[in-house]
C-alpha cells in the first residue's frame, strides 16, 4: 500500500509541475488557446452539452441547472457552457469549476470575469480540488461541509478523466461524480481516444514509465461509471479537430469531418461517455 501511495504521489506530483507553468495557462486560457478548441466549444461540444442540458430539464421540473466541471483548467469550458445556456434560454442557478492546478484555478477566474457578462460571472465559482477525491475536495473548499453546493444537475469532464486512470482512481471519480450529481443528473466526459494514431502520448510508450502517458480505451472510461452505479447513455469516439489547431487545420478538419467519420470514425479524436444517475 505504502508503495502504491509513493507511486500516486510521484505521478501526481510530475502533472501538477505540467499544470502550474505559464504555459499551462496559456494553453488552457482564451486569448492564447489554439482556435480548435474554441471552434469546438461552439460547435461540435456545444451540441453534446445542450442535448445533455435539455436532457436534464426534462427530470428538473425547470428550474435552474446547477452546473460542474470536473478538471476546468483555465476555465474555457465551463464558462463557454455558461454563456451557451444563457443564449439558448436554459436558466443557470450556480457553476463551479474545480482543478487540482491553484495557477489554472486563479486563471479560471479571471477568464470567467474577462469572457461573462457581470450577471452571469456571479453565477461561476472555482475552487482547488483533485478528481481522485473530488466530493471531500470541493465540499472543503466550498466551506465546511459544502451543504451550499447542493445537488448537481450536469457534471462535465473534458480531457481529465484520464488522469484518474493513471493514477488507478477512476472509480473514486466516478463514484464522487455519482454522489454529486442529484437522481437523474447527467455527466458528460470527453477525453482522448487511445485509437487516434497521431497522439504524442502512443508514442512515447517506449519510455520506461508509460503510465504518465496511457491512454484508456472506450470501454475503460465507461466501466467505472457502470461500476458506480450510473446508466450509460451514450458512448463512441468522435471528433477530428486539435484543440491546438489553428483557423485554416480547424475549417480542414471540420470539413473532411463526414468523410473521415465514414472510413475511420473509431480511430476519432475523442471518446465520449454520458451517463446517467438513475432516478
Amino acid at each position: 500500500m505504502r508503495g502504491r501511495m509513493g507511486k500516486t504521489e510521484t505521478l501526481y506530483g510530475k502533472f501538477l509541475d505540467e499544470y502550474v507553468s505559464e504555459q499551462a495557462v496559456r494553453k488552457y486560457t482564451t486569448q492564447t488557446a489554439g482556435y480548435g478548441i474554441n471552434y469546438l466549444l461552439h460547435h461540435d461540444y456545444a451540441k453534446i452539452y445542450l442535448d445533455a442540458a435539455r436532457r436534464c430539464l426534462n427530470g428538473s421540473g425547470a428550474r435552474p441547472l446547477r452546473l460542474l466541471e470536473f478538471g476546468c483548467g483555465g476555465g474555457m469550458n465551463i464558462t463557454r457552457l455558461v454563456a451557451l445556456l444563457s443564449e439558448k434560454g436554459i436558466p443557470v442557478e450556480r457553476a463551479y469549476g474545480t482543478d487540482f492546478s491553484p495557477r489554472l484555478v486563479e486563471a479560471a477566474k479571471e477568464e470567467a470575469q474577462a469572457y461573462l457578462p457581470s450577471d452571469l460571472a456571479r453565477k461561476v465559482n472555482f475552487f482547488v480540488a483533485r478528481n481522485e477525491s473530488l466530493e471531500e475536495d470541493l465540499k472543503s473548499a466550498a466551506g465546511g461541509d459544502g451543504s451550499r453546493l447542493g445537488e448537481f444537475d450536469l457534471i462535465v469532464g473534458v480531457n481529465t478523466f484520464r488522469y484518474c486512470h493513471r493514477l488507478g482512481k477512476q472509480l473514486d471519480c466516478a463514484q464522487d461524480i455519482y454522489r454529486l450529481l442529484r437522481p437523474g443528473g447527467i455527466c458528460v466526459n470527453i477525453d482522448m481516444n487511445n485509437r487516434f494514431p497521431a497522439f504524442r502520448s502512443r508514442w512515447r510508450r517506449s519510455e520506461k514509465n508509460t503510465e504518465e502517458s496511457y491512454l484508456p480505451t472506450l470501454a475503460e472510461y465507461s466501466d467505472p461509471f457502470k461500476q458506480a452505479g450510473f446508466e450509460v447513455l451514450q458512448k463512441k469516439t468522435f471528433c477530428w479537430v486539435p484543440h491546438s489547431a489553428g483557423r485554416a487545420l480547424t475549417m480542414a478538419c471540420s470539413t473532411a469531418t463526414p468523410i473521415l467519420n465514414l472510413v475511420g470514425r473509431g480511430r476519432a479524436m475523442r471518446s465520449l461517455v454520458i451517463a446517467r444517475k438513475p432516478n
